[in-house]
């Protein structure tokens, strides 16, 4: 399927989303889409698959101008996009999330259940990936609801498959195994749009880029004839020197202390501490353990038995309220869900956790709550045009500089950090990075929980590996490599 998009202009009221960007798509390619969040990236995708209108330009379909109404048109058309926010139904079963509208009955209308499965296992065999098909997919973490999206698509037959952002919530080990299926894909004539803002990846598999920046195309080029430092500089108008910054940590006393931490079937015997200016990383495979350790510590899930220490005393947290009390932040994985109030404008979704400190006698003190928001959109470079805007109208990467900001704010003494930069930009990694650093100067401890493993051997002071709900060994950051870490996650010494 050859596709052309030519001068496309989109505005969502006085906000021009697309100022006349270019795209084209060829058969069997992986075409890479790049460019800051806000650059209008997933805005063109949504065009194209018709879930917004053009404004103004021009699509052809095989050298047919083609304009859907509908995401179900495009999909019955050939065109799959697989979007950075999840569309799982939680209260429905993985199977159900599989066959959701494309449910196959016999001709009495009852469900092929047994059909349904075979060809449920049969993509997850492809994957190599393992989820009870009966279970709820809320009960699913991100990870795992993201490979149920992946193999949503596969099961449509899809001449083109958009994937935003496919591996912001997969392992080392899943990301390997998506990259076979893409390059099967491929070989079979499917083209793929591939959304990402990690580099590795593009420069691994895919064919050709387009960079876009302030919702235009910049430039389009095969992989071979570019490199790192240019789709940079064209993201974003300017030179990135360094991924990472320099971290020259300044440790003071413990700051938590978890012994003993355990919860039947989830994790055992966890036993670590995190000292005032210093990031622990935390990695492993997905389902290790890492995230329900994390929400132990916050309140979040509970646990079954062990101790939680805060500043030298024995705490008991069995709510996120007490633990925000207690000076804990926690930037969840899952920021639509459980990071922000999406119908919440940017201004109420930043005050949530210190909203009674702007009220000290009932009337909330709106000059110093403006005057709060408005540093922290500066601080962390949120685009927009007004902290009133609703945060379900930013993109992924705007979304996730308010969760941090929102938890920034509280003035933490621990900051748990899950996936801090998931579905970030290069440059807006590099901003949260600088900002990680800054809090550490000022003595808050960091846990940073994270599947990329240049990010965890980059930032981390220390790095803790988690495997089958056990820490199988701990790292410092002078001795630490992919290839110790990837030994321990699987079970290795």
């Amino acid at each position: 399927m050859r596709i052309t998009m030519e001068n496309i202009y989109k505005a969502f009221g006085t906000n021009q989303v697309l100022t006349g960007v270019n795209f084209e798509l060829v058969d069997g390619e992986v075409h890479a889409l790049m460019g800051e969040n806000g650059a209008g990236k997933s805005t063109m995708m949504n065009v194209l698959t018709g879930l917004h209108a053009r404004d103004k330009g021009t699509i052809t379909i095989d050298g047919k101008e083609t304009y859907f109404k509908n995401p179900k048109e495009a999909e019955q058309s050939g065109i799959t996009f697989i979007h950075q926010e999840l569309n799982i139904w939680p209260d429905m079963t993985v199977l159900e999330n599989l066959f959701i509208g494309k449910e196959l009955k016999n001709s009495f209308g009852l469900l092929k259940v047994t059909e349904m499965k075979a060809l449920a296992k049969k993509q997850f065999d492809r994957l190599a990936v393992s989820i009870p098909l009966d279970k709820e997919a809320g009960n699913c973490s991100v990870g795992e609801q993201q490979m149920i999206e992946i193999a949503k698509a596969l099961m449509t037959e899809a001449k083109v498959i958009i994937m935003d952002e496919p591996t912001a919530a997969l392992t080392e080990r899943e990301i390997s195994k998506l990259f076979d299926v893409i390059s099967s894909l491929k070989k079979a004539g499917v083209s793929i749009v591939y959304i990402s803002h990690r580099m590795e990846e593009i420069f691994s598999i895919c064919d050709r880029i387009t960079v876009m920046r302030d919702g235009k195309t910049v430039d389009t080029k095969a992989i071979p004839e570019t490199n790192f430092d240019e789709v940079v500089r064209k993201m974003v108008g300017r030179e990135l020197t360094d991924r990472f910054p320099n971290r020259n940590p300044n440790l003071g006393e413990t700051v938590l202390q978890v012994k003993g931490l355990t919860k039947k079937g989830q994790f055992e015997d966890v036993n670590f501490s995190v000292r005032a200016g210093e990031i622990v990383g935390v990695s492993g495979l997905m389902g290790a353990g890492r995230t329900e350790i994390m929400r132990a510590i916050f309140g979040l899930d509970g646990f079954d038995h062990g101790e939680i220490w805060l500043e030298g005393e024995k705490v008991t947290i069995k709510t996120p309220d007490q633990a925000v009390k207690a000076g804990i932040g926690f930037i969840t994985e899952d920021r639509k869900d459980e990071g922000l109030i999406l119908d919440f404008s940017i201004r109420d979704n930043m005050v949530l956790p210190t909203l009674y400190s702007f009220a000290p006698k009932g009337i909330i003190n709106e000059k110093s709550e403006i005057d709060f928001v408005n540093m922290l959109i500066k601080r962390l470079t949120v685009k927009t045009e007004s902290p009133d805007i609703a945060v379900g109208k930013l993109s992924g990467g705007n979304q996730q500089k308010v969760v941090i900001a929102k938890w920034v704010g509280i003035g933490p003494k621990l900051l748990i950090l899950d996936e801090p930069t998931r579905g970030v930009d290069v440059g807006a990694k590099r901003e949260i990075y600088d900002l990680m650093n800054e809090l550490t100067d000022r003595g808050v401890a960091i846990i940073m929980v994270s599947s990329e493993l240049p990010e965890v051997l980059g930032m981390s002071d220390r790095i803790l590996v988690v495997h089958e709900g056990k820490i199988n060994g701990e790292l410092l950051k002078e001795n630490a490599t992919q290839e110790k870490i990837m030994t321990m996650a699987t079970g290795g010494q």
